[in-house]
């Protein structure tokens, strides 16, 4: 047999699976503090702090997403998704409004240890030795952050605005901006032809599966 028919064969043998998702009443009968409907949660994600998440309706959040508040919280609005990979370190707060949506591997951080050399770092270290901060993250209304982007604690971002891939944001953003680059700059004004597509969506009758 020839390499070529061994690869050919081999690569027919592979099985790719779909991801699979919580079920409502799995969902509703956790510790969640609140969920709303027609939500989707993938099974490999992982919630420290689960009594301090909120979900509200139409929200998927795909595989491997960790959300991280054991204090303070995580907050989902209507009609969010969640890529896969993404973190989120909601210690000192973090909200999604709606229609927002966060592509793979996102990193949204609302607390920091010091990094002056004025004290110990890391969550090996007794809290009296740390000089950790927080500052909440909101994340406005159709905002939509790309690939790999890191939002750092206060940073909060109007509604509207879009973050592109690997940017990092070091400070508030203005709504209605396309912003890019590290640190992450206004490049533009963003369109509100959306606002109209927003309408015509919620006109419908809801339906929840």
């Amino acid at each position: 047999m020839s390499v070529n028919s061994t690869r050919h064969k081999k690569y027919n043998s592979c099985l790719t699976l779909g991801i699979s998702y919580l079920s409502e009443n799995e969902l509703v009968n956790s510790d969640i503090r609140s969920v709303g409907k027609n939500v989707r949660v993938a099974e490999t994600c992982t919630v420290n702090g689960l009594e301090n998440v909120s979900i509200g309706n139409n929200v998927i959040i795909d595989g491997n997403v960790i959300l991280s508040c054991p204090i303070g919280s995580v907050t989902i609005g209507d009609y969010v998704h969640i890529g896969s990979g993404c973190y989120l370190d909601g210690e000192g707060t973090i909200t999604l409004d709606d229609f927002s949506g966060l592509a793979p591997g996102v990193r949204i951080f609302s607390g920091t240890d010091d990094y002056t050399g004025e004290y110990l770092t890391n969550t090996t270290i007794p809290d009296e030795f740390l000089g950790v901060e927080f500052a909440t993250v909101y994340i406005g209304r159709h905002v939509i952050i790309g690939s790999g982007a890191v939002v750092l604690p206060g940073c909060n971002i109007g509604e509207g605005s879009s973050v592109g891939a690997l940017s990092l944001v070091t400070k508030p953003l203005d709504s209605w901006g396309v912003f890019c680059g590290i640190p992450a700059k206004r490049l533009k004004t963003r369109s509100k032809k959306l606002l109209e597509l927003e309408r015509q969506l919620l006109s419908r009758p809801a339906k929840y599966s």
